[in-house]
């Protein structure tokens, strides 16, 4: 696999997020204002298997989406062309079309792409999809909006 464009030390600096809720591995494409192809390794490790499902662990459904959201807000931060603030975080406004097509499971890859498809007063608007093996997972329209936290 070639190097990440992101790896994890500089999403660490981008995201707020942390264990057990950080849901992106490394940034594998970027095209700033534009698109995102980023990585999630799916582990058995993963605490949300525990009790979902003890018998058929999946990923649900929702951290798909938040996965794709933590995609998208990357998006944005490197897109800015400046450091966002430390108190800066990329908030769900609206989730559009959102559609579960296959199971994702303990040894997948998820791959998450976003695309911005428009940004009009500090709303943007993304077509998302996540996919293993190149067969889709999840795909949706996330809309965000960037907000100081105090």
């Amino acid at each position: 696999m070639t190097a990440p464009v992101l790896d994890i030390h500089r999403i660490l600096k981008l995201l707020p997020h942390r264990y057990p809720i950080l849901l992106v591995d490394r940034v594998l494409e970027i095209e700033k204002n534009q698109r995102i192809k980023a990585l999630k390794n799916v582990t058995i490790n993963e605490p949300f298997f525990t009790g979902h499902f003890p018998h058929r662990p999946v990923m649900p459904g929702v951290l798909m989406l938040e996965a794709l959201a933590q995609t998208a807000a990357l998006l944005s931060f490197e897109s800015m062309g400046q450091e966002p603030d430390a108190d800066t975080v990329v908030y769900f406004v609206g989730i559009d079309g959102a559609r579960f097509k296959r199971v994702v499971e303990p040894g997948d890859q998820l791959i998450l792409e976003a695309t911005i498809d428009r940004a009009r007063g500090g709303i943007y608007k993304y077509k998302t999809r996540a996919s293993v093996d190149g067969e889709t997972a999840v795909e949706a329209e996330l809309m965000c909006t960037m907000r100081k936290v105090s």
